[in-house]
This record gives structure tokens, sequence and C-alpha cells, in this order.
């Protein structure tokens, strides 16, 4: 009646693809994602929806917050609003908007000049050196070399040191596997952010106007789950097929080993066919303007190493692994974020309930195993003691389409593909899976990029 526009949410809930209901309500919650709820919305200023969502897994939740107050707002080799433009840069990159806006304003709010947000090219010469860093770790991180490095080093008045080097390339490769969580679990925007709400008034038919002003959504019925509500026949017999490949695997490990010959070429067929998983929505997405002007070359994506004839040499973790060489190096230039790295990974790695949709007391850890490695294969990534048979035999077409789509063109991945793997198990487990594949896609980026540095080094 005052003629004032009110804005509405436009999602419902902090996820496109779990339905409202089924997350874990603000106020119902235990007394550690209490704590955690706490310490985000102290640290942050808001509880946003990739917490809203990750806080399924609290005890992954607590690392990553930690492991990201760290790396934003704690003592570090850069300043604090080149950390947040760092961070606008990586997200870009993904035409994660979501992340994008959020740093945005961070940015603004420590200080940073607005006129750097109107493109990369009025940003300091110093950050606009970084942009083929982080188009090649974001989409082609084999062909990082020691050049691109002493690029970055050597450059007179505009070097970095090799501490603000490994500061940055520790945010580039947070970013681009934080937009593969936001467009893997379908964060929606919160409702003052861009796209998170409308001025538009709802149909009438729908509603009475007090529940407008109330914030009643009758569209809760409508937005029904076409999964996790009445289990189908053929999704129950997908989770018992898939426990008995695990059992027979299991027995056919115990009873022989095949030879290094035999595994060599095992990871090289899956390495090939890796590279004919596509997503049936494979059509080409534009980024908009907006975050657009944040990087170079929008042309530029991701690329299966083996196309073209180019030939990448396998990389092989017996020589050099985070454990052995990335983690040291990191903590030793950057101290504690190597620590906090190294926790995140074991903790996403290793995290189970020991619950498989239906099932309790199953050992999951072969299956977390073949989604680890098969991240790390499509990246060229190869452990010698791994038989990668495994995987075809316990990740189904469906499941690879998404695991691709996540980690290599996160932009591209839908609802569609969210509901069509796994679709007898809970929300809680597949972005569970989620997290895999962003500690998965993070730690591959970061062997490449840390081993190039250490070549530089030595």
């Amino acid at each position: 009646e005052l003629g004032i526009r009110i804005p509405r949410p436009l999602g419902h809930g902090p996820s496109r693809f779990i339905p409202e209901k089924e997350m874990i309500q603000v106020g119902n919650e235990d007394a550690m994602m209490h704590t955690l709820f706490a310490d985000s919305f102290a640290t942050l200023g808001r509880l946003d929806n990739v917490t809203l969502v990750m806080v399924f897994h609290p005890q992954y939740l607590e690392s990553f917050l930690k492991t990201q107050h760290y790396l934003l707002q704690m003592d570090g080799p850069l300043p604090l609003h080149y950390r947040h433009y760092i961070g606008i840069m990586a997200a870009a990159r993904h035409q994660c908007s979501y992340l994008v806006n959020l740093h945005v304003n961070d940015f603004l709010h420590v200080g940073g000049d607005p006129k750097w947000l109107n493109g990369l090219e009025n940003a300091p010469q110093k950050l606009q050196n970084l942009g083929e860093l982080n188009k090649m770790l974001a989409h082609r991180p084999w062909l990082i070399t020691k050049e691109h490095i002493e690029q970055l080093l050597k450059t007179e008045e505009n070097s970095w040191s090799l501490a603000e080097l490994i500061h940055a390339v520790v945010l580039l490769t947070h970013y681009h596997s934080l937009a593969s969580f936001t467009f893997g679990c379908g964060i929606s925007p919160e409702i003052d952010c861009e796209g998170g709400h409308t001025f538009r008034p709802p149909s009438v038919s729908n509603y009475c106007i007090c529940d407008i002003t109330n914030g009643y959504h009758a569209a809760e019925e409508i937005h029904a789950s076409p999964t996790g509500s009445i289990p189908s026949t053929e999704s129950v017999c997908e989770v018992e097929a898939l426990m008995e490949k695990m059992k027979q695997l299991q027995e056919c490990r115990d009873e022989e080993e095949a030879s290094q010959e035999e595994m060599a070429t095992r990871f090289e067929r899956e390495k090939r066919e890796s590279m004919f998983v596509c997503s049936s929505e494979d059509e080409e997405s534009t980024p908009t303007r907006d975050v657009s002007r944040h990087f170079e070359d929008t042309s530029y994506g991701y690329k299966d190493f083996s196309r073209h004839g180019m030939h990448v040499p396998t990389f092989r973790v017996q020589d050099y692994s985070w454990e052995d060489h990335g983690y040291s190096l990191v903590n030793r230039l950057y101290p504690d974020v190597g620590q906090l790295l190294d926790e995140k990974f074991h903790i996403a790695y290793n995290l189970t309930y020991n619950t498989m949709a239906m099932h309790k007391d199953v050992d999951t850890s072969m299956l977390r195993r073949a989604i680890w490695n098969y991240i790390h294969c499509m990246f060229g990534i190869r452990y010698d003691d791994y038989d990668y048979g495994e995987i075809n035999q316990l990740l189904d077409r469906s499941f690879k389409v998404y695991i691709k789509t996540v980690v290599c063109a996160p932009e591209k991945t839908t609802k569609r593909m969210y509901d069509s793997f796994w679709r007898q198990f809970a929300h809680s487990e597949k972005v569970h899976v989620n997290l895999l594949l962003v500690e998965a896609r993070m730690q591959a980026e970061l062997l490449y990029a840390l081993r190039a540095i250490t070549r530089y080094m030595t």
C-alpha cells in the first residue's frame, strides 16, 4: 500500500536440488552444529547457503570453515583485498556468480578499489599476471610448467614472492573447487544476493495476500522431490547390485593381485575412457559480461589431455605426492596451511557413517577410493598400487557423467544429472560425494602447481 517493493526469495531453501524440508533446519540442530553455525555467522556475518548444505557433515564443515577463515582473514603473505580479488578471479573462471558476488562485497568491505571490479584490465599488473595460472589450474593443470612459475616470480617490479605465490595458488584451487561444490549441490543465492530475489508479486490465485507478507510459499507442494519419496524397485536394485559388486571385488582382491603391467594398462584404459564421458547437456555456455570481465580468454575451458594427438605424461604419485612433497612445501612457505589442508583432505577421504542408502554397517572405503582415484585419473594422476579396473565396476555411466561435469565444467551441472545417479541414496550421501569431488579436485590442481614450483626451486 505504501508502494514499497518487497523482495521475495526466488528459490526455496539453500539448494535447488535438495527439497527444503529435507535440509537440517536452523533451530533444530544439535550442539555441535549450533556451535558451527555460530562460528560461521561470526566469521562471515551471515549463515550462507554453502554452510547450510555442508552441515550435513559437521566434521568436514568445521575443517572447511577453519581453513577458509585462515586463508581469507588470518596473517598471511597477501593483503586482504588481494585475497578476495583472487577469489573473484577463480570463481569467475567457472562463471560462478554466486561466489563472485559474495567476494565482490567482501572485497569492497576490506577497502578494495571499486575500479578493479570493472574488469581484470583495471587491476594491478601483478594480479593480471596471475590470469594465465588461474586459467590453466582451473581447466588444464597438467600444462603448468616451471617456466610459468618463473614468469611470475621474475617479472621485475610486479613479481610475486614464493610465499605470496603459494598463498595465491591455494586460494585459486580453493575457489575452483568451491565452485564445483556450489554447482554440484545446486546452491541457491541468498535473498539479498543477485538472483536470489524477485520484486514481482506471486500469482494471486495460489496465495492469500496475508500469506505473502508472512513469507508463506505455496510452491512447497510443487517442489516435492522426484527421488527419495517412493523407492522404486529399480533404484533399490541399483544399491543391491553396487553392494554385490563391492563384495565380489573384495573377494577377487583376496584371491589374486594383478601384475604391475596389467595395472598400468588398466589405468591407461580408464584414462582413455574418461575422455568419452561427456554430458548429454554439453552445450557451450557463454559467461555473462558481469562475470567474464574478471578473467581473460573466455573461450578457454577443460579439454581432455589426450585429445588432438597431445600426450601428457602420466603424473605418478610415487614420484610426487601431497603427503611426501606438497604438504611440506606449503607448510614451509605459508605456515599452518599445509596442516589445515591435510586435515581437510583426510576428513573428506575417510569420512564414513558405514551406511549405504538403507544399509548399515557397510565398509565404503572401496567406493570412496574409486571416486577419488577416478577424479585423479581424469587429471592424468596415477597410483601404482591401485587397480583401475575397479572404477568401471563401481561407478556407472550416469555417475561418471555427474563426476566429470562437476569437476571439469561445474557450470554445466543440472538437476537432472544430480537426480539420475544413486537414486536411492540420501541427499546427505550425495553431498558427501560432492565433498570428495571438491577435495580430490583441489589436491589434483595443487599437485601440478606445487610440482612446477618445486622444479623451479631445484
